[in-house]
């Protein structure tokens, strides 16, 4: 607490996600991203899934190209849901660190 006068300007609160360091992605998924970028994987996709788009509902969900890297990974990593263990926590603490 304090009065007006010992008021200091706070930093902001919020960091943007581009700040914040990251380590190095394992090499296999590096050469499988590349691949799936150079065959234009997210824009087959994308239009394949277009269908199902909804005009205006609510706030917007995964990319179709970033859910299937999420599942190949769950995939290779052996993330299934088992009991006790949800396969999708996992996967979202896994693609965390790269």
């Amino acid at each position: 607490m304090g009065n007006r006068r010992q008021r200091r300007r706070q930093e902001a609160i919020w960091i943007g996600q581009h700040t914040l360091a990251r380590g190095p992605s394992h090499p296999f998924y590096a050469h499988l991203n590349q691949l799936l970028e150079g065959n234009h994987f997210d824009e087959f996709v994308e239009g394949l899934c277009q269908r199902f788009y909804a005009k205006k509902q609510g706030r917007p969900s995964l990319a179709p190209g970033i859910y299937f890297r999420l599942l190949l990974i769950g995939y290779f990593e052996g993330m299934t849901r088992s009991a006790g263990s949800p396969g999708g926590r996992r996967i979202h603490w896994r693609c965390g660190h790269f």
